[in-house]
């Protein structure tokens, strides 16, 4: 039977400590990290872009985390190169 993963979105995070609060869900257990990426068209926010998912990168890559990258925006597919290239 296979364990069920948890990956913490960081949606909750202060932005202004977004790599600190990353770090510290890794360092208590998170394998993954849930980014939700929201443009204001499926609900009232407008969150990450592709820099953001950049940063998170480097910091996944640094401690062996997976990001979970969650794009709820209109006509995703012109973004998806840019989330690639980023680390999505």
């Amino acid at each position: 039977m296979h364990q069920p993963v948890l990956a913490p979105s960081i949606l909750a995070a202060d932005f202004a400590q977004l790599g600190q609060q990353a770090r510290a869900a890794v360092k208590a257990g998170a394998e993954w990290l849930h980014i939700d990426v929201m443009d204001g068209h499926f609900v009232p926010n407008i969150s990450f872009g592709p820099v953001a998912v950049r940063a998170l990168r480097s910091l996944a890559d640094e401690t062996g985390a997976l990001l979970d990258v969650h794009l709820m925006i209109t006509a995703p597919e012109r973004y998806l190169e840019a989330f690639a290239e980023a680390g999505a």
